[in-house]
């Protein structure tokens, strides 16, 4: 009967990811990635090679085809010329990456990198490419594509951090690398990334993403160490989600002399171009932060992914140890130390929080659904951060609201002591279940009333020890948290739950255990105060269940204790229309919290939905009111003063919060308008380069851009895009 006041615990052993046995790959149809003669080049490149009477070159040697079709592009502005040549370097890096050649894998995927990258944004073609053509959309794939593979092939030894430049250097290119972050992860934060193709999304409902330019990543973070107050809100383990994207320069190749375009290499026939350099800066936007960026002039969507980064830490071994639901239930001396607000993005003074509160024998988990979906919506997640509240759900409800009571004080001395940010002052809390009654309690004022439920005496005769007091009297006397604007609370028993009977009381009695501090508190109180309390039971006994009870003391006090003037509220209460037997024929409610209990007649909107209590939240039509709910809030807050909100950019990067969109003045670069910067010390690629040491090194901390070079700056509003 435990299992029916929270949600299933089932899910906390169930996986989110499934590692996939071949990465997911948007070219794998069109060039035939996986049959045993392939990969292959596309009908369209290949009449395109017939054209150029290139057809039997290709057939008889595919090397010297490449290198006459890289001659060909560099003189002649064709975009056929220009697919082809991308294409065409994308297969033989393919083949060259099966046979282990990586040296030459990254040539070609560097090549066909550039190359569809001057495609879509170089001069040369912007009177003739068409964008309603399907190949303008297999030039992004390929971009993609060469990008991922490329990325891959320098992880293989080295990671690529933010924060460092490299120099590649192949068989006949070189690549000048300078890797940068962008967004509010700091490049310190940044440990290592792993790639979203990798993997399958099992247990979450949907997966959220877009389709444009760049890799999708899940990068994992770096914890920032000792002397960071705030690491205690960031998870162990947390993984967010990351858009890889390379500018290159959109100039071609410089146009060799008719004798040197083309130089034999060896007497074998083997044939290699003359050296270029591209020097390009990778660049791992973070999506939540935007989600377009101008390339050369051009608005472009990035290619995000927003769920598999989410589902990666959920399925972490770090997070599973923290967010034990039956733990927080049955031992809250040990939830205790897992206690607290968390955030799985970086604090925003300009974004208000949504703070989700979990119910009985539960945790954060229960929320990723609606997590997941609510920041898919780019109205919601460009003006609400959202925070997630665990605590030990055994203990009775109104401990649980004075531990949140204090958390979120100091979760403000943490980040904003001065109580400047005004954003956080329009908090909202989502409760489910219990924890509607937590999200209530912090809401409304005790007066007396909280008080006189376990004493008559006035609180000054109270003797003991003065840490012993206070924690009584706060968790009985208090006032609104005035930095709550709004609740919503989901499937919640304001009046108690039915099932919190005899039976049940009993059993959770012999399972759960109290917390100790709180029960040798009372304990310690009791003795030295004899005669003093009404009911000791409250202070020693109480569990999370008891606290439940329709007889629960504590209901008919909440119900009439005095509101915060400016909270406003919102019910959402699950009616089955065809409810268990165990509920009973006339049952009306979600099979757990009747009807009768979960209304409440101060709220501004109340929604009914046909789902169980342990699904009511991860509902579809739940989640959609909730996004209701908050654009409303918005609303609000926005006319309360509409110039305060005002777009103030927490980095150069984002140009507008409501247009989600990054620009640059100088999309062009060159080896001219690199400067030297960095540290010493370079990182051997051997085994990159398979053996070929002559050809193969790369240098890290070598080249940096100049500020000159690579700018940020804010798009005018007239630009935004939605």
């Amino acid at each position: 009967m435990l299992a029916c006041f929270g949600s299933s615990t089932g899910c906390v052993a169930s996986r989110y990811l499934e590692n996939r046995s071949i990465r997911d790959n948007a070219l794998t149809n069109t060039l035939h990635l996986l049959r045993w003669r392939g990969p292959e080049i596309s009908v369209r490149t290949q009449g395109t090679l017939r054209r150029y009477g290139l057809i039997e070159t290709y057939q008889d040697d595919s090397k010297i085809c490449l290198h006459r079709l890289q001659t060909l592009n560099a003189q002649n502005p064709d975009v056929e010329l220009a697919y082809a040549l991308s294409e065409l370097s994308y297969v033989e890096g393919k083949i060259a990456d099966r046979d282990g050649r990586s040296s030459d894998a990254m040539n070609h995927y560097g090549v066909a990198l550039t190359t569809s990258y001057r495609y879509l944004f170089g001069d040369q073609l912007s009177e003739v490419r068409n964008q309603y053509d399907p190949q303008f959309r297999a030039v992004c794939d390929l971009y993609n594509e060469s990008l991922e593979d490329l990325l891959r092939l320098l992880c293989a030894e080295n990671r690529l951090r933010p924060g460092q430049t490299y120099t590649i250097q192949t068989a006949n290119q070189k690549f000048v690398i300078r890797a940068e972050m962008r967004g509010a992860w700091k490049e310190d934060e940044f440990d290592h990334y792993e790639f979203v193709s990798d993997y399958d999304i099992k247990t979450l409902n949907n997966r959220h993403t877009t389709y444009g330019l760049g890799v999708p990543l899940i990068a994992v973070r770096k914890p920032r160490g000792e002397g960071h107050r705030e690491e205690q809100y960031y998870p162990e383990g947390l993984s967010y989600a990351v858009t890889a994207l390379l500018r290159c320069s959109t100039e071609p190749p410089s146009r060799p002399s008719h004798a040197s375009r083309v130089m034999p290499a060896s007497h074998s026939g083997d044939f290699r171009a003359a050296e270029e350099t591209a020097v390009c800066v990778l660049e791992f936007f973070d999506p939540l932060r935007a989600n377009q960026i101008q390339l050369a002039g051009s608005w472009v969507p990035l290619e995000t992914d927003l769920t598999t980064p989410l589902a990666y830490f959920l399925d972490s071994d770090e997070y599973r140890k923290r967010d034990r639901a039956t733990e927080g239930l049955l031992d809250p001396d040990d939830a205790q130390q897992k206690r607290g607000i968390y955030m799985l993005e970086p604090y925003d003074p300009n974004r208000i929080p949504v703070l989700m509160v979990h119910g009985l024998w539960s945790s954060p988990l229960t929320w990723m659904d609606m997590f997941n979906d609510l920041r898919s919506f780019p109205e919601i997640r460009e003006r609400y951060q959202f925070w997630f509240y665990l605590y030990p759900s055994g203990q009775p409800f109104w401990l649980s609201a004075t531990q949140l009571r204090s958390d979120l004080f100091a979760m403000r001395q943490t980040f904003d002591p001065a109580g400047q940010d005004r954003a956080v002052d329009h908090t909202v809390l989502v409760g489910h279940s219990m924890g509607g009654l937590v999200s209530r309690m912090q809401t409304i004022e005790s007066g007396d009333d909280f008080w006189n439920l376990v004493s008559d005496q006035p609180k000054e005769k109270l003797r003991g020890p003065p840490e012993d007091i206070n924690k009584l009297v706060s968790a009985l006397e208090f006032r609104p948290n005035q930095t709550v604007g709004r609740v919503i609370t989901i499937g919640t028993p304001h009046r108690g739950s039915n099932l919190a009977n005899t039976a049940t009381r009993w059993l959770a009695g012999k399972m759960i255990q109290l917390p100790k501090m709180a029960v040798s508190a009372g304990n310690r109180l009791t003795r030295a105060n004899p005669g003093f309390f009404r009911d000791t039971r409250l202070l020693t006994e109480a569990n999370a269940v008891d606290s439940l009870a329709p007889d629960s003391p504590i209901f008919p006090v909440m119900l009439r204790a005095k509101r915060s003037s400016h909270v406003k509220y919102h019910n959402i209460v699950g009616v089955l229309e065809d409810p268990p037997l165990f509920a009973g024929r006339h049952h009306r409610g979600d099979g757990v919290v009747e009807y009768a209990s979960a209304t409440m007649d101060d709220t501004e909107s109340e929604l009914l939905v046909d789902a169980t209590h342990t699904k009511l939240h991860m509902t579809g039509k739940a989640i959609f009111e909730v996004r209701r709910i908050l654009l409303e809030h918005l609303d609000d807050v926005d006319s309360q003063d509409r110039l305060a909100w005002a777009p103030k950019s927490a980095t150069p990067l984002v140009s507008d919060a409501a247009s989600g969109m990054i620009t640059d003045l100088a999309p062009n670069l060159s080896p001219q308008t690199l400067s030297g910067r960095g540290s010493a010390g370079q990182v051997s690629s051997g085994q990159i380069l398979s053996g070929q040491v002559s050809s193969g090194q790369i240098s890290r901390g070598q080249i940096s851009p100049s500020a000159s070079v690579y700018q940020l700056m804010s798009a005018p509003s007239a630009q935004s895009r939605r």
